[in-house]
C-alpha cells in the first residue's frame, strides 16, 4: 500500500478526504490522549536518561503503571538483542548466525533465558549447536522453577509440527528449521517489506503478529534493511487502542489508519502544543504508532473509563517498577543516531 501522503490542509486515503479534524472519521477524545501519551511517556524516557529524580512524568498514570518506550527499539529487551545479541563481536556476524541467535533470543524473549545459555554453554552459534544440550539447560531451569518466556505475549507451543511435549524443545526444533532452509538468504532476496514478512510467516506457529515482531527484530540486524515506515502489522492490542481512538474510522483499515498517524505526528503535536523529543532526530515509525496504540488501549483504561473500544478490560495488570540495572542506549549504526547519542555522553546509560 502507498504511504498517506502528508498534507496541512488534506490527506487521500482510499477516496476518504481527511481535513482536520480528520473528518469523515470520528474520533474520540482518546485520540488526543494517544499523542498526549506519546509526549508524555517520551519526555519520562529523556528525564530518566538525564538522571532526573523519580518520578520521571507529572502524569500519575504513567508513574504509577508499565508501559513500554515510545519508541520500540529503546525498550530494555529490544537494546540487549541490538547491543548483546546481533552486534556483539564475540559471535561470528554472517546472516546465518546472526539469524540463529536473533530467533534463540526472541523466540523466549527473556534476557536472563540468553544469559543462561550463554553461561553454560559460552558461543552460542548455529555450527556448534547441539538441540540435546539446549533442550536438557532448558528443561533443567523448568524443573528448578525459573521462568524461561517473557510475558510480553504468548509463543504457541508448536506441539503439532514438531510433537514436543514441553514447548521450549518444540521452539528449539523451529529455530534449527528456520536457520537450515537459508532463511537468511531468502529474506535477503526480498525486495519489499512484507515480501520479508510472508517468508517469516510461513513457518509453523508464526501468525501474523508474531512474523512481524520477529521482522522488525531481524531488520534491526544487517541481514535486511527495510524501513520501519514500509509495513505495518496491526496487533491485537494496537486493534484495541484504535477502537477507543475512533468511534468511526470512515473506511479505513487499521492499517491505514496507523499510516495515517505516522504521517500526521508533526501537525498533530503542533496541534495540541505538544514538544515531543524524538529518538535523536528519528521521527516515529510505522512500528513505533502501532506500539503506541497498544499503550494507549492500557492508558484509557484509568484516563477514560467510559470509553470500552472493542474491550471489556479495565484494569492495567502491570504497576511500574524501577529497573536498577544500568543500560546504555546504543542502536542499528544504519540508523545514523549514535553519532548523535555519543554527542551526548551524560545520555549513555541510566539504572
Amino acid at each position: 500500500m502507498d504511504m498517506i501522503k502528508n498534507s496541512k490542509k488534506v490527506a487521500h486515503v482510499a477516496q476518504v478526504e481527511i481535513h482536520t479534524p480528520l473528518y469523515p472519521a470520528q474520533i474520540t477524545e482518546v485520540y488526543d490522549s494517544y499523542w498526549r501519551f506519546a509526549a508524555l511517556r517520551q519526555d519520562a524516557f529523556f528525564n530518566r536518561l538525564r538522571n532526573k529524580p523519580y518520578p520521571w512524568s507529572n502524569d500519575t498514570i504513567i508513574t504509577k503503571y508499565r508501559f513500554t518506550n515510545v519508541y520500540r527499539a529503546s525498550d530494555r529487551v529490544s537494546q540487549y538483542l541490538i547491543r548483546n545479541v546481533i552486534y556483539n563481536n564475540e559471535f561470528p556476524n554472517s546472516p546465518k548466525e546472526v539469524l540463529f541467535r536473533i530467533l534463540l533470543f526472541k523466540l523466549f524473549n527473556k534476557i536472563e533465558t540468553w544469559e543462561l545459555l550463554r553461561e553454560r554453554i559460552g558461543l552460542l552459534t548455529f555450527e556448534d549447536y547441539c538441540f540435546s544440550l539446549f533442550d536438557d539447560i532448558l528443561t533443567d531451569a523448568l524443573i528448578h522453577k525459573k521462568k524461561i518466556y517473557s510475558a510480553a505475549y504468548i509463543m504457541p507451543s508448536g506441539r503439532s509440527t514438531f510433537g514436543f511435549e514441553r514447548k521450549h524443545s518444540n521452539h528449539l526444533k523451529l529455530i534449527e528449521l528456520m536457520v537450515s532452509e537459508d532463511t537468511h538468504l531468502k529474506l535477503q532476496d526480498a525486495n519489499r517489506m512484507q515480501q520479508a514478512f510472508e517468508i517469516i510467516k510461513s513457518f509453523p506457529g508464526l501468525g501474523d503478529f508474531l512474523a512481524y515482531q520477529l521482522l522488525i527484530d531481524i531488520n534491526y540486524s544487517p541481514i535486511i534493511d527495510f524501513s520501519e515506515s514500509e509495513f505495518v502489522v496491526p496487533g491485537p492490542g494496537a486493534k484495541g487502542g484504535i477502537s477507543k481512538c475512533f468511534s468511526d474510522k470512515a473506511g479505513l483499515s487499521d492499517v491505514e489508519v496507523i499510516k495515517l498517524m505516522t504521517d500526521r505526528q508533526e501537525l498533530e503535536f503542533e496541534r495540541l502544543g505538544l514538544k515531543f523529543n524524538t529518538l535523536w532526530g528519528r521521527p516515529l515509525q510505522l512500528i513505533d504508532c502501532q506500539n503506541i496504540f497498544c499503550e494507549v488501549d492500557k492508558y484509557a483504561r484509568v484516563k477514560h473509563p467510559e470509553i470500552k473500544g472493542n474491550s471489556d478490560r479495565s484494569k492495567i495488570k502491570q504497576s511500574y517498577r524501577v529497573n536498577s540495572k544500568a543500560l546504555r542506549f546504543w542502536f542499528p549504526p544504519k540508523w545514523g543516531i549514535n553519532e548523535n547519542i555519543e554527542k551526548e555522553g551524560h545520555l549513555e546509560t541510566f539504572k
